[in-house]
């Protein structure tokens, strides 16, 4: 009777360890409730989002920040200017629409990255192009771009707030 109780005891402890090392060896699925908007996808836990969304779900256009009137100052390689830009809205969801680029009425088209921007190489009025790039702090923006003419090339930075 001893020995079949030295037996029991010896597969209950066995069973158990097997059972305790199965257990604490399974690793449970991070992602198995996270739920990542607009093309986001979810490692260990923790939504990577696509360019031009952030937020814990992805559920933030990055863009959104960045839109509105902000009224500053602008020095270039040739003089300098104060004046107003605005920022608007564009049909793509990750792009916005900059207003009265170098104060001429010009309009570019900027692509959102977190606090980031650029102004991808672009035709902004007859025979003049533009590029650039830029980041917003709280109210503040700051764009520095480089518009090229037939006449002339003039890089500039523009600081505005909101």
């Amino acid at each position: 009777m001893k020995k079949i109780k030295n037996i029991l005891l010896a597969s209950i402890l066995t069973m158990s360890a097997f059972t305790a090392t199965i257990m604490t060896s399974c690793n449970p699925d991070a992602c198995q409730d996270v739920i990542c908007s607009n093309g986001g996808t979810c490692t260990d836990g923790t939504c990577s989002c696509p360019s031009g969304y952030e937020g814990a779900s992805c559920e933030t256009l990055s863009r959104t920040k960045f839109i509105g009137v902000y009224s500053g100052s602008e020095t270039c390689t040739v003089g300098t200017d104060t004046y107003s830009i605005t920022v608007t809205a564009n049909s793509d969801n990750v792009k916005f629409n900059v207003q009265n680029v170098y104060n001429q009425g010009f309009t570019a088209i900027g692509t959102a990255n977190g606090n980031a921007f650029t102004i991808p190489s672009q035709t902004i009025g007859t025979g003049t192009t533009a590029s650039g790039s830029g980041v917003i702090s709280g109210n503040t923006i700051t764009i520095t771009y480089t518009i090229t003419s037939a006449a002339a090339t003039n890089t500039c930075t523009f600081i505005g707030t909101k």
